[in-house]
């Protein structure tokens, strides 16, 4: 758990930074922290209190919002705006983590996600 600077909706992609801990990532951000998840196997730091307390999915499986064409095993990076996109040649900590799941086309979606340092 951490605190976001307001409320995000499970797959968001989220950055160290903002008012609080953490906030919506921007655009290939090396500050990535990671997914908002739906159903943490364990999470840590329980105890937090605060207005928007936020469950970040740092590594496992988890949905994800993403925009643009993705094929299973694509590197996802932050596209900006709480969404994910493609970018198999990464700069150095800018990566989310692995697709599990496809999406086709230019529009926003739901994916699953192997989110970790991969």
């Amino acid at each position: 758990n951490y605190l976001g600077d307001k409320f995000y909706n499970p797959g968001t992609v989220l950055m160290f930074g903002g008012e609080q801990e953490v906030t919506v990532a921007d655009a290939d951000t090396t500050a990535v922290a990671g997914v908002v998840s739906t159903n943490p196997a364990h999470l840590m730091n329980g105890a937090l209190t605060g207005p928007n307390v936020v469950p970040v999915a740092f590594t496992g499986r988890a949905p994800c919002q993403v925009i643009g064409p993705v094929k299973k095993g694509d590197l996802m990076v932050s596209a900006g705006f709480g969404y994910a996109k493609v970018n198999n040649n990464p700069q150095v900590g800018t990566v989310i983590g692995k697709a599990l799941g496809t999406h086709s086309g230019d529009t926003v979606g739901v994916i699953e996600v192997v989110v970790g340092r991969i």
